[in-house]
């Protein structure tokens, strides 16, 4: 029977229990004690392996009780991917515009276009190319409008955590490098002054919220979770 720190841990019975309950209509995972048996489990990577489908398939069942409304991946791809396209298109227009303004005003809009619209296929192209899936988009953040993309958490778990922790650092890297393209760009624009200091300012917006919010709470937080889970796990073997 596999032990922690705290004694045995009979993790079927314990999972069997859990699954029941969710089943049974209880959709707090705080309560039923489900993410701590989830942490011990990823301390050992033979353990993931082993519990990987039946702890995603609870996490699926917790998500899909709770989350509305849920769109198919392709669906949010695809008007993720839109949202490049359109970003794209604002700053190429911008840089053949004769009017000042209009480039201003388009080079200025594309940088939080590109950053809202490249954060999730980042983590998406990075997540696929180690091995992790993705089973719906939804809205997510504070206000419950900005697009989130959830993970298939079998394969999230038969994945190692160093890769683990890149795709959630794909997400984060690609929407803080997505406005510094339009700013780097705006001198062929001839853009206005404004227009490269708001710019500025979100650039430097998007990193001052990595160091206040990221690193606590969002994909940063993720990143350095997933490291001590592989230091952990690396300790193991020594």
């Amino acid at each position: 029977m596999p032990e922690s720190d705290e004694g045995p841990i009979e993790f079927e019975e314990e999972l069997r229990r859990i699954e029941a309950a969710v089943d049974a209509g209880q959709t707090q995972a705080s309560t039923l004690g489900f993410w701590p048996l989830v942490r011990q489990i990823k301390a050992d990577p033979t353990l993931s392996a082993h519990w990987a489908k039946q702890v995603g398939r609870i996490d699926r069942k917790l998500f899909e009780a709770r989350v509305r409304p849920r769109f198919r991946v392709w669906f949010g791809n695809g008007m993720l991917a839109a949202g490049i396209l359109v970003g794209a298109a604002a700053i190429g227009y911008a840089i053949g515009c004769d009017n000042r303004t209009v480039a201003g005003a388009l080079l200025l809009a594309s940088g939080p276009i590109l950053s809202s619209s490249l954060h999730d296929p980042a983590h998406y192209i990075v997540g696929r190319v180690v091995g992790i899936r993705f089973l719906w988009y939804f809205l997510d953040g504070p206000m419950r409008i900005q697009p989130g993309l959830k993970t298939d958490y079998a394969s999230f778990l038969r994945t190692p955590p160093r890769a683990r922790a890149g795709m959630h650092a794909a997400g984060a890297v690609a929407s803080k490098i997505a406005p510094i393209v339009p700013l780097a760009l705006a001198p062929l624009a001839d853009a206005p002054g404004w227009a490269v200091a708001g710019l500025a300012a979100f650039t430097v917006l998007q990193f001052v919220t990595d160091l206040t919010f990221s690193v606590k709470r969002s994909d940063w937080a993720r990143v350095r979770r997933e490291l001590l889970v592989a230091r952990s796990q690396e300790a193991r073997k020594r």
